[in-house]
């Protein structure tokens, strides 16, 4: 029998994004796009699961550039940014 990758979940797939420039402009990015939702009056972690989840920019204001801002950054490198920050608060304070 043939071992079909496709088929098989009991291997851990590694997934990795390089370099440190691409989490500091992640983290500009989302840092950008808060503030411009949070000005216009939106919860700003509701519409950035909305455009985490589905890809549409249009969760994402226009205000200050935010939504052009955020699609210069691929999603996978954002949601890498928000859960490695949460992890390195999580472990400093132990939560």
């Amino acid at each position: 029998m043939e071992n079909n990758k496709q088929g098989n979940h009991e291997e851990t797939v590694l997934f990795r994004v390089d370099g440190e420039e691409v989490d500091n402009q992640a983290r500009k990015i989302l840092t950008t796009v808060y503030q411009a939702l949070k000005e216009k009056g939106y919860n700003p972690l509701n519409q950035l699961v909305g455009y985490l989840v589905s890809g549409d920019p249009a969760y994402i204001t226009s205000h200050q550039n935010a939504r052009s801002l955020i699609r210069q950054v691929e999603r996978d490198e954002l949601l890498e940014e928000m859960v490695g920050t949460y992890l390195e608060l999580a472990e400093k304070n132990k939560l």
